[in-house]
């Protein structure tokens, strides 16, 4: 999704979103001025990306025959930090990639949400995958049976962002991942 953002930020509103630093809400800049943009304008501009940009985003490459592999042994449920209101755009955006699995909405930390999940589907074996540590600590916090697996999928931001603290491993890329997934999956 960063890349899109990133492309759609310098097309709309000639601003720099230097993603690669790893620092998201103070990476971007607005060309004319050389200034950084500011935390309080960053958060809209994600809002209207979600609302008018979504079907820029693509699929990370191996993601849908990871899920194809995963599907067949366990239920998805994609977990995402989006507005109640973008719900329709995610699953219409997922869809247009053959993604048809649930979309559940959060907003903040995602341990409560999974816990919930896993509860939800008497899953004995659960695994959560994130870009962002703050949600591998919340995992941790309220799901902590569940494995946790830290995953970049954007290679030009993945060498920017350490390791999560609370997840159990780091992967960045699907074809690596899957096995390691299914492994848990079907202990």
């Amino acid at each position: 999704m960063v890349s899109h953002f990133r492309d759609w930020l310098d097309e709309a509103h000639g601003l720099d979103f230097a993603f690669e630093t790893g620092e998201f809400a103070e990476a971007l800049t607005d060309r004319s001025t050389g200034q950084p943009l500011g935390k309080e304008r960053v958060w809209p501009l994600l809002g209207q990306f979600f609302e008018e940009e979504m079907h820029r985003q693509t699929a990370v490459p191996g993601a849908i025959e990871a899920l194809g592999a995963i599907g067949e042994v366990a239920d998805i449920v994609i977990l995402t930090n989006i507005p109640d209101l973008a719900h329709p755009w995610r699953v219409e955006q997922l869809a247009s990639h053959g993604i048809a699995h649930e979309v559940v909405c959060n907003q903040g930390g995602k341990g409560a949400a999974a816990r919930a999940i896993v509860e939800r589907h008497g899953a004995t074996h659960a695994a959560f995958v994130d870009d962002l540590a703050v949600h591998h600590a919340s995992v941790a916090a309220h799901a902590p049976d569940v494995h946790r697996l830290h995953m970049v999928a954007e290679p030009l931001l993945a060498p920017a962002v350490p390791a999560a603290e609370h997840a159990h491993a780091r992967i960045d890329d699907w074809p690596s991942a899957t096995p390691w997934l299914l492994e848990r999956l079907t202990q």
